[in-house]
């Protein structure tokens, strides 16, 4: 049975993929198991549990703001600690599995595919990009470009004038088990449609909201790839 390692359990993602039935055997490791800004804690942790992959979830998102307001925290959890993790499987050759997010593209066009120019629109998406320089440096990885939300949807307004490609993280679970044998950088979400119309289908109360320029329009990006391994 593969095994892998999984930072970041006790997040919002982590505590999702603990139900989902697999194949595989997860070895799920909260912050206090597992420190990504601790060498040690690491070496320490791939010793005793020897994964053939590593499936990083450990991290900094929300609220967005404080990657404006606290810089530091931002790069240490983001970048420094996943640069950490990749330094350490590459000495072992173990897979490294990167969640990345849509946001890392440019948000003007849309449909963009894996190869498209990228330009982070806020401070968390360049650093969520300062994770994936580690990861495209190591050839034995998977970087997700991944568009998910909670399930229900958390908010009461939802923006009529921005396209995503929104999925709930229970499906966004399920599809990434179906591609995590893969290698380079996969997108993954859901069909593209403007964030109220995806609200809307599960909520009717939902509020329509525009964005002006708070918030890119076109974050929407191409499924292709990610629909063509799971036709396989």
């Amino acid at each position: 049975m593969v095994k892998i390692l999984v930072t970041g359990s006790d997040g919002r993602f982590g505590k999702i993929l603990r139900k989902v039935k697999t194949k595989y055997k997860f070895i799920f490791k909260d912050k206090k198991n597992l420190n990504i800004l601790s060498n040690k804690s690491i070496v320490k942790n791939i010793k005793k549990f020897k994964p053939l992959y590593i499936l990083h979830l450990a991290g900094l998102s929300r609220p967005m703001k404080i990657h404006e307001t606290n810089i530091s925290k931002s790069i240490d959890l983001n970048i420094i600690g996943t640069c950490n993790l990749v330094k350490e499987a590459s000495k072992k050759n173990i897979k490294f599995i990167y969640l990345s997010t849509n946001y890392v593209y440019r948000g003007l066009k849309g449909n963009y595919k894996e190869t498209d120019s990228l330009k982070p629109w806020n401070n968390y998406a360049w650093s969520k990009l300062g994770g994936e320089c580690a990861a495209q440096m190591y050839k034995n990885s998977l970087i997700v470009r991944i568009c998910m939300t909670e399930k229900p949807f958390v908010h009461k307004k939802a923006y009529a004038n921005v396209k995503s490609n929104f999925i709930f993280q229970e499906e966004a679970a399920e599809l990434l088990l179906k591609i995590i044998k893969k290698k380079g950088i996969i997108n993954l979400g859901g069909p593209s449609q403007s964030i109220y119309n995806f609200a809307k289908k599960y909520n009717k109360n939902i509020k329509k909201i525009f964005s002006k320029k708070e918030f890119p329009k076109r974050t929407d990006m191409n499924l292709n790839k990610l629909k063509s391994i799971i036709k396989k």
